[in-house]
């Protein structure tokens, strides 16, 4: 395994900020999913792949953007492309 020569110190709620660096190498944005295991007397982290960005369904079929999405809110993020406008005929010029 490969250190990074970073350290961070844990806050007061546990957290600890991933550095940006290794954030844009893996890939990581704010919201996605990250698994956590141990192995040992390691903490591992895994970005998860396997989810859809919106509802974190498993499985995703849809790949949007680089981001993986179920069918359901691909449908639903289809829909909002769609505008419909209506006019009313006396503002119609022919």
């Amino acid at each position: 395994m490969k250190s990074t020569g970073v350290v961070r110190k844990i806050d007061e709620l546990g957290r600890i900020v991933l550095p940006s660096e290794l954030r844009r190498v893996f890939g990581i944005h704010e919201g996605d999913q990250l698994e956590i295991s141990v192995d040992g007397e390691r903490i591992i982290l895994n970005k998860r792949d396997d989810v859809c960005v919106f509802c974190s369904s498993e499985h995703p079929l849809v790949t949007y953007k680089d981001r993986q999405v179920c069918e359901s809110c691909a449908g639903e993020l289809g829909k909002l492309g769609r505008i419909e406008v209506r006019l009313d005929e006396k503002q119609i010029t022919r």
